[in-house]
């Protein structure tokens, strides 16, 4: 009687089980399943309905505008001495409360965010009593669920699995970065988010290296995309990937490799306190509602710093990408330091080895020099205790708090700005801990971080703010490497605003206008195509891979672009694309739209946009020069452009301001 009442004071449209019995796959081991309850969201468009079957199983399903998206997938972790998978017991069912929030950032598509969705809490228990709770919640642009336990107190809980999964049809198709296997690769320091995209493949289709999918993943299915994550993954938990079976449209949540930890941590969840999950991300519509959303730092905690007047967004100047490790030198790094002074950049990054080649010292009068050009210096670290077999140095600086706390008390007394910390050891829980522990040190001393050879950020740039980038991609540097990774560059770039880029910052290292000095590779793609990441790509700090040399050879105009770019975004409005093909995405600073354009293809596209939509008068187009020039550059009557046109070659692309 008593979960009668509760049923019927919420809002929510709760089914009896008279003719409501759902036939479930086999592959779930389940005969039938009633549905307890749909959830919608605030502006109906978003369904999802939780089930339980008749073996006491947790399921759910999605749609979107009456489309599946997510077909019937079940629900549950098991922890270990605990089930929660099976056997399941409805308890509760809260009221549905409108969650509203609002907040401001630095480091996203937007700066001022609303977020607004639907909440509501199924209660279970499981044989033992035990209690699970899970928060689900449904946005305009997705959905989203966690895990909460409760009970737990004093005694450490570990969770060894969870059955989480994500049932698709199995005609839907799929763009998914593979990830690698640990501790293989250059000095051991796989993983690192570093693969190419397996593009518009089956679903089921198995990863190449067996060990699994990373996030975000990109799904099509019923002619609705769906785009898979998560946030809120503190240092109790580990960071999660997608695994599958081959043949099977079902992915689950996979744990990482067991070597993946920090030197004598594990990998698995564990906790001894009252204790939830990170969320569960699916964002959920049309590509423009994935380009635009903003649903992963909506699920992210706010950030707890009191202070955050350090935190400045900007660009950087950065040698190593064009001179390597051996012009680690004071000449090489004054030269840059001028440099980003010259072109109005924020910030210089000095590489690997600087402690040796240049020396505590000598960075002192670097930095004292830079703050004169109002430029601020980014010293690089080596994370790595013996996960890997890196020699870098400074190494094991970062090891322990005492370390740090000593290490980053120097460098605030030198007016070091940042640090950039490579080389990490995978997504165990251990690991990740070790991630936070740097975040929360660097930021009592007014540090930027950004992390290399790293995981995935997961919404982190909103609860540490100070996070301004991280890698976790297959970037420029890797470019430089090989002929291969260049030859793919183009479509790859394309992939990225749809999928790692959609949230988090990314540490590209963008733009290779005039060819980069050091590169073992030729460039496939056009100054244009490489000048347009500089508006496409997200990164609080955008280091560039371009040349003091190289930039001498640029037009004025396209040098006064770089000198104006803003240094973060106020607005987006996704204009077209596809994933691995083209993108085209207007971004808004301060009164101005960016609108940037790449053509991942060999095959010309036409593309086209309403500029009048903007509300500008004046447009100037920045594209590929005719005769000879790497530019050519064209002003417009935006008022009057009620259907621009431009037709981009193979591996073009294009900048516009609008003012």
């Amino acid at each position: 009687m008593k979960l009668k009442m509760q049923l019927r004071r919420t809002t929510l449209l709760v089914l009896t089980a008279v003719g409501m019995n759902v036939l479930v796959s086999s592959a779930f081991n389940l005969l039938q399943a009633q549905q307890i309850v749909q959830l919608q969201s605030p502006d109906k468009s978003i369904a999802l309905n939780v089930l339980l079957s008749a073996t006491g199983e947790i399921l759910y399903g999605l749609k979107k505008s009456g489309m599946s998206v997510i077909e019937t997938s079940t629900l549950g972790v098991m922890m270990k001495g605990h089930n929660f998978s099976k056997r399941m017991k409805l308890v509760a069912l809260s009221k549905i409360e409108q969650i509203t929030e609002s907040y401001q950032t630095k480091n996203a598509k937007k700066s001022s965010i609303r977020y607004h969705a639907n909440q509501l809490i199924a209660s279970f228990a499981n044989e033992d009593g035990k209690r699970m709770d899970i928060i689900f919640r449904l946005s305009r642009d997705g959905a989203a669920f966690r895990y909460f336990f409760p009970w737990v107190n004093q005694e450490e809980q570990v969770i060894e699995q969870e059955v989480t999964s994500f049932r698709f049809n199995k005609k839907a198709r799929a763009w998914l970065q593979p990830m690698s296997h640990a501790k293989q690769g250059w000095n051991q320091t796989f993983p690192s988010y570093e693969e190419h995209y397996s593009q518009d493949i089956s679903v089921g289709t198995m990863a190449p290296f067996r060990s699994g999918w990373v996030l975000p993943a990109l799904f099509k299915t019923n002619g609705v995309w769906a785009l898979i994550t998560e946030a809120a993954v503190d240092e109790h938990y580990c960071a999660s990937r997608l695994l599958n079976d081959s043949l099977s449209s079902v992915y689950r949540i996979g744990m990482p490799d067991a070597r993946e930890v920090f030197t004598g941590g594990g990998y698995l969840p564990a906790n001894n306190k009252p204790w939830y999950t990170p969320w569960r991300i699916i964002a959920v519509g049309s590509l423009k509602t994935i380009s635009e959303s903003t649903i992963g730092t909506d699920l992210a905690p706010a950030s707890g710093l009191k202070e955050t007047s350090f935190v400045k967004p900007g660009k950087a100047s950065w040698s190593w990408i064009n001179s390597k490790d051996d012009n680690i030198t004071f000449k090489e790094q004054k030269k840059y330091i001028d440099y980003a002074s010259d072109m109005n950049w924020q910030y210089c990054l000095i590489d690997v080895n600087w402690d040796t080649q240049i020396g505590y010292d000598s960075i002192k009068i670097l930095s004292d020099y830079a703050t004169q050009k109002n430029v601020g210096l980014i010293l690089w670290y080596n994370s790595a205790g013996d996960w890997n077999t890196v020699t870098y140095h400074p190494k094991d600086k970062l090891l322990t708090h005492e370390g740090r706390a000593k290490e980053f008390s120097r460098l605030a007394s030198m007016g070091i700005k940042g640090i950039k910390v490579d080389f990490f050891g995978g997504d165990g829980q251990s690991m990740i801990k070790h991630y936070i522990d740097i975040l929360n040190d660097a930021a009592k001393y007014r540090l930027l971080v950004n992390f290399h050879g790293a995981t995935l950020p997961r919404g982190w740039q909103r609860t540490y703010p100070h996070l301004v980038t991280a890698e976790a991609v297959y970037g420029m540097e890797m470019v430089t490497f090989s002929q291969a990774a260049a030859d793919k560059q183009a479509s790859h770039c394309t992939m990225l605003p749809f999928t790692r880029n959609a949230f988090d910052p990314m540490d590209f290292t963008p733009m290779n206008l005039t060819g980069l000095t050091a590169s073992k590779s030729i460039r496939k793609t056009t100054p244009a195509f490489e000048l347009a990441l500089s508006v496409l790509f997200l990164s609080g700090i955008q280091h560039y891979a371009q040349s003091p040399e190289g930039m001498v050879k640029v037009t004025s105009d396209v040098k006064d672009f770089l000198r104006t770019i803003p240094d973060n975004w106020d607005d987006v409005k996704f204009i077209d694309g596809y994933p691995g093909k083209f993108v085209v995405i207007a971004r808004r600073g301060g009164d101005r739209w960016y609108v940037a354009g790449i053509n991942g293809d060999l095959i010309e596209k036409k593309i086209s946009a309403d500029l009048t939509a903007f509300k500008r008068n004046k447009a100037t187009l920045l594209t590929d020069g005719v005769k000879g020039e790497a530019f050519s550059k064209t002003i417009l009557n935006a008022e009057e452009q009620k259907k621009w046109e431009i037709t981009l070659k193979g591996n073009s692309g294009f900048v516009m301001v609008l003012e």
